[in-house]
């Protein structure tokens, strides 16, 4: 007997014992001998059993969510929607979103466990926003809504303990015990935290161009590169939505520009940076550390040098966590 939860929170039991309903189709088919009929409804209880095997697993940032749908022989399919943070949206437009964006790429309704990993979700305020969203939407057996630093360090850690970083638009970092988050620096976001990330980097690198601190010649291949002037740069920064994300967007230029000392300078610096207001606060010493983000990913050379000089064990580096958490609840099937 599997009981899924609906939308109403009302207990569905559905009793998907392969044998009974094999001897309620025998039957059927002994006393009407309607084959057809017998068929399908093997083929809709079939097709429901298999659906309450299945884990629905999200990553989820404020601009794209990436979600894989994990079978019981541990076969997946992705799907893309926009982003979810419940601390900008409401229980309804979360709802609204999965209706529009994620259930007609699915086109599954039941689901054995979700695992929703989420910008946002760091209180039981904003979890409890989602997983009401969810409810109203899809059956499910169990649903555990965690912030994207927990799904981080299960795609890193898996079941050891660790230090975990995520180091991309912003960066962040936790002491990991192999099933919890036990300890974290708050990260304080981009304007007076956020070390190491693309947001930092790229705010370092607009201050110290527009200061003089670099030479002319990068200053001016700089502002050449995306067509900016001083005033465009403050109006993104000053009056437009989302500057970290602007921020995060220039500091590609560091990394085609990374062969230049003054840029790799600035890059080591970050990084450097982050390890000593961050992960230096953890027993980093007896632990070792590990980095997922496309800025840790694409600038891991520096990274394992910035390590190297700091005496700090580097472990492992990837760009993005889904393979991890596919790995960690396909293996605690």
């Amino acid at each position: 007997m599997i009981v899924v939860k609906n939308s109403t929170d009302e207990n569905i039991q559905i009793n998907v014992c392969k044998t009974q309903i094999m001897q309620n189709i025998l039957f059927k088919l002994l006393f009407d001998g309607e084959i057809s009929e017998v068929y399908s409804i093997f083929v809709s209880i079939s097709k429901l059993y298999n659906n309450l095997q299945m884990k629905l697993i999200a990553d989820s940032g404020s601009t794209k969510t990436l979600w894989t749908l994990l079978n019981n022989d541990n076969s997946h399919t992705q799907y893309y929607t926009p982003g979810i943070n419940p601390f900008f949206q409401t229980e309804e437009e979360i709802e609204d979103h999965f209706r529009l964006h994620l259930q007609p790429q699915l086109n599954v309704n039941h689901f054995d466990s979700i695992y929703f990993y989420g910008a946002g979700c760091a209180t039981p305020k904003q979890t409890m926003v989602v997983e009401k969203a969810f409810a109203q939407v899809f059956h499910f057996n169990t649903i555990d809504v965690e912030s994207d630093l927990l799904g981080a360090a299960k795609a890193l850690c898996g079941d050891d303990a660790g230090i975990a970083c995520i180091l991309g638009t912003g960066s962040n970092s936790c002491y990991y015990d192999g099933e919890k988050i036990t300890e974290q620096v708050s990260p304080l976001g981009y304007i007076i935290g956020d070390e190491g990330s693309g947001a930092s980097l790229g705010k370092r690198l607009v201050a110290d161009c527009l200061k003089n601190q670099v030479s002319s010649a990068i200053k001016e291949r700089f502002l050449e590169r995306f067509n900016l002037t001083q005033a465009h740069i403050l109006e993104n920064i000053y009056s437009k939505p989302f500057p970290n994300r602007f921020l995060a967007s220039l500091s590609i230029f560091l990394k085609e520009n990374l062969q230049e000392p003054e840029i790799y300078r600035m890059v080591y610096e970050g990084f450097a940076d982050f390890f000593k207001r961050n992960v230096f606060q953890y027993d980093y010493n007896n632990s070792q550390v590990h980095v997922v983000g496309s800025v840790g990913y694409y600038y891991q050379e520096v990274l394992r040098r910035v390590t190297s000089d700091l005496s700090v064990s580097l472990g492992r580096i990837i760009q993005a966590p889904m393979d991890g958490l596919i790995a960690y609840h396909a293996y605690k099937n």
